[in-house]
């Protein structure tokens, strides 16, 4: 019998942030499109996690980082294992065997639209009100990676361009960030390689220039050592605020 986390009803800010490296399982469920669930066996507890909430979505022929929270509110079992929002999942390089489950009774849960995601260009957009004032945005990735997160990095990077446009900022600096720190996770050391800020930078200010704006005016640094954030686009979560890009616009 799984064990049904005592943090239920606990805040995520104040749950304890649960992080372990596992070989994924898919629950073959079928409640529409895209209603498969993603589970992860912590094997140091024995407990079983439905990780099906996390932005990008395990491979199931590698390892996977885990990094989340008991939900803060009691929901159905509709996966059966015991739900982390918010979560983020990581693929790693480590292979692992294909396993999938059989519905065994379990609904799934229907697609729902991310509340992030990137309206088409088509669609029209409601101009950003000013008056504008030095801010910084930011975007998150996954361990030792430095791609955007479908359907949630873009939207992040999508919002920021959105308002650089309207407030015409002077200078942008963009900062990239590694967690060079090694930490151990299920006996093991993680430490994402030093040179992943840089990527990081780099693709981002690339990225910023191909949206229309001056390369003269963006500055580019990168660092390792990060140390946390707090950021709403984070969900709450502490470590992954680490593996960042700042970007900081200065009018």
């Amino acid at each position: 019998m799984l064990l049904i986390a005592a943090a239920m009803g606990v805040s995520a800010a104040q749950a304890e942030e649960l992080r372990f490296v596992t070989c994924p399982i898919y629950r073959d469920t079928d409640a529409g499109k895209k209603s498969g669930c993603w589970l992860a066996d912590a094997h140091e507890t024995g407990n079983r996690y439905d990780v099906s909430k996390a932005p990008s979505k395990p491979d199931w022929n590698h390892a996977v980082l885990v990094e989340g929270v008991v939900a803060s509110r009691t929901t159905e079992d509709a996966c059966g294992g015991v739900v982390l929002d918010p979560v983020r999942t990581s693929i790693l390089p480590a292979d692992c065997p294909r396993h999938m489950l059989e519905a065994e009774g379990f609904p799934g849960r229907k697609f729902v639209l991310p509340r992030r995601n990137v309206s088409p260009l088509s669609a029209a957009r409601a101009p950003i009100p000013g008056p504008f004032a030095a801010r910084t945005f930011r975007v998150f990735y996954d361990f030792d990676q430095s791609f955007l997160v479908y359907q949630y990095d873009d939207y992040l990077f999508d919002a920021a361009v959105a308002w650089l446009r309207a407030a015409k900022p002077r200078a942008i600096k963009v900062v990239g960030w590694a967690a060079t720190d090694s930490v151990a996770i299920s006996g093991m050391d993680f430490a994402e390689h030093a040179d992943i800020a840089k990527e990081r930078a780099e693709k981002i200010a690339e990225s910023l220039a191909r949206m229309g704006f001056d390369k003269s005016i963006i500055s580019v640094e990168w660092h390792g050592g990060a140390k946390p954030v707090i950021d709403p686009d984070i969900d709450g979560l502490v470590e992954p605020s680490r593996r960042r890009v700042d970007i900081v616009a200065t009018l």
